[in-house]
């Protein structure tokens, strides 16, 4: 059986849906978790595969959260050996921080269900030509990033412009959340009950619209994620 590395960043983060394309590979995930004291691994191993999960940390915050610029490091060994990448919100994050692009708190915190428009070039990309170009998305970030050179951008809202990129055959990194199953989202909501309160919210703009747009972005994850998952194999 084939491993994939999990940088996970918080408890109530797993792979949620991607772990169901990941089981249909027969492909084994290895958690790392270095904010509970893991060691973050120098280079990929064996493995076959990188997601980067997301997380209330800021892919700037390295002085804070030491372990993010070995986790940089990382994400940089696997992209340079061109093995697949997948990063959910802050793994985006960091993807694009890797790759030498500007990460930084967003003018507005973008926290909701919200429309994606994919691009053009999304209609020609492997993963992504068989979604509808506009769909809703659980949007659930502070932070945004600039597309790093060399990629190609995949979707935007109206209030992030670079929501999704490609670099290279076979790594991509996602701002919105379409990993999280109910479950997740409900336990994520409830465990940031503060954070929604600093920012004058109530976790209803999250939980409101789990039943009317939940099916749709989860028929999107999966066809997404199995074919990300196909690229390990």
């Amino acid at each position: 059986m084939s491993s994939v590395l999990v940088l996970q960043h918080e408890d109530c983060e797993p792979l949620g849906f991607i772990e169901d394309a990941l089981n249909g590979y027969d492909l084994k995930p290895q958690y790392i978790r270095a904010y509970a004291g893991d060691a973050v691994p120098e280079t990929m191993g064996d493995a076959g595969g990188l997601v980067v999960l997301g997380g209330p940390q800021g892919a700037y915050e390295t002085d804070k959260h030491p372990y993010l610029a070995g986790e940089i490091r990382l994400i940089q060994n696997a992209l340079q050996a061109e093995t697949p990448v997948l990063g959910m919100c802050l793994g985006a994050q960091l993807m694009a921080a890797a790759l030498g692009a500007r990460v930084a708190p967003a003018p507005q915190k973008e926290i909701g269900w919200y429309p994606v428009t994919l691009t053009e070039a999304a209609g020609e990309d492997p993963l992504w030509r068989k979604i509808e170009p506009v769909f809703m998305t659980l949007q659930w970030h502070g932070d945004i990033f600039d597309l790093p050179d060399g990629a190609v951008r995949l979707g935007a809202s109206a209030l992030t412009p670079n929501q999704a990129f490609r670099y290279g055959r076979g790594a991509y990194g996602v701002q919105w959340h379409m990993e999280m199953t109910e479950e997740v989202i409900r336990e994520t909501a409830g465990a940031s009950e503060a954070s929604f309160a600093a920012s004058g919210l109530s976790p209803a703009v999250i939980l409101d619209g789990v039943e009317a747009h939940l099916p749709n972005l989860s028929r999107i994850a999966g066809i997404v994620f199995r074919g990300w998952a196909e690229l390990v194999v």
